[in-house]
């Protein structure tokens, strides 16, 4: 069965794919693959000292800057931060979005993220990745030929919403050759600082991302490291092909 090499990443706000999963995106780039890195809303709840609309003006155009370092479109589909929930319109809209850009893998947050906006991120791009090839969807757009792959990023955390563990990462990925990359994308969303500051009481937002990449390397054995779990219930394929594609970067928990 062959995927398209093009990747969806959808995620809810702007910085959520430079913080979870870009060191990744960077290494499939490398191999060929196109990025279009989406987000449900653009953040515009995320200013400390801005109205929303010019939070959301600063944030797409961060965004935008950010996935230009790995070649990607970057596409917001307008949905209002922390408001976000599942709908006939806003399914219809990730069909189009999977549809117009052809995806044969698409990343999105983990069921059980600690926001809830990432919690509908995960459900709304679930249920429209499932009927993406589908005829009998009510849009215009031709169906994928085969049902996208769908992983999920990790959460802040290895916790679901009440801090109890999730099942553990079905894989690690090596991300130590590409860091600075992961970095230099995060460093474009300097709206973000005063707001981790305010909501997190986070005085250093960038390094402690970078902390986290490298707790997560720890767990492996390596310097930095991002995780993720490939959706492998029915309706879709169990092809590992992120796992295949990096197979020299794939790390597995010491004993």
């Amino acid at each position: 069965m062959t995927f398209n090499k093009s990747i969806l990443v959808i995620q809810a706000h702007p910085d959520d794919t430079e913080a979870w999963c870009s060191g990744t995106l960077k290494l499939l780039h490398d191999r060929g693959y196109k990025i279009t890195i989406a987000t449900m809303t653009a953040g515009g709840m995320g200013g400390v000292q801005s109205t929303e609309d010019i939070t959301i003006e600063v944030r797409k155009e961060e965004a935008a800057r950010a996935a230009a370092l790995l070649d990607a479109d970057y596409v917001c589909l307008d949905q209002r931060d922390g408001f976000l929930f599942d709908s006939t319109d806003i399914r219809l809209d990730v069909v189009k979005l999977i549809r117009v850009v052809e995806a044969g893998i698409v990343l999105t947050h983990h069921p059980l993220d600690y926001h809830a906006d990432h919690r509908a991120t995960a459900a709304i791009t679930d249920a429209a990745a499932m009927i993406s090839s589908l005829p009998n969807v009510p849009i215009d757009e031709v169906p994928v030929p085969v049902t996208p792959l769908l992983y999920h990023t990790t959460p802040m955390s290895l916790t679901d919403p009440l801090g109890v563990p999730l099942s553990p990462p079905q894989f690690f990925i090596d991300i130590t050759s590409v860091i600075e990359i992961k970095m230099e994308m995060l460093a474009f969303h300097v709206s973000q600082i005063e707001l981790m500051k305010h909501m997190h009481k986070i005085d250093d937002f960038f390094g402690e991302m970078k902390k986290y990449n490298m707790e997560l390397g720890q767990m492996v054995g390596v310097p930095f490291a991002e995780c993720f779990w490939q959706h492998l219930g029915g309706g879709y394929q169990k092809n590992p092909l992120i796992q295949e594609e990096l197979a020299s970067y794939i790390k597995t928990v010491k004993a």
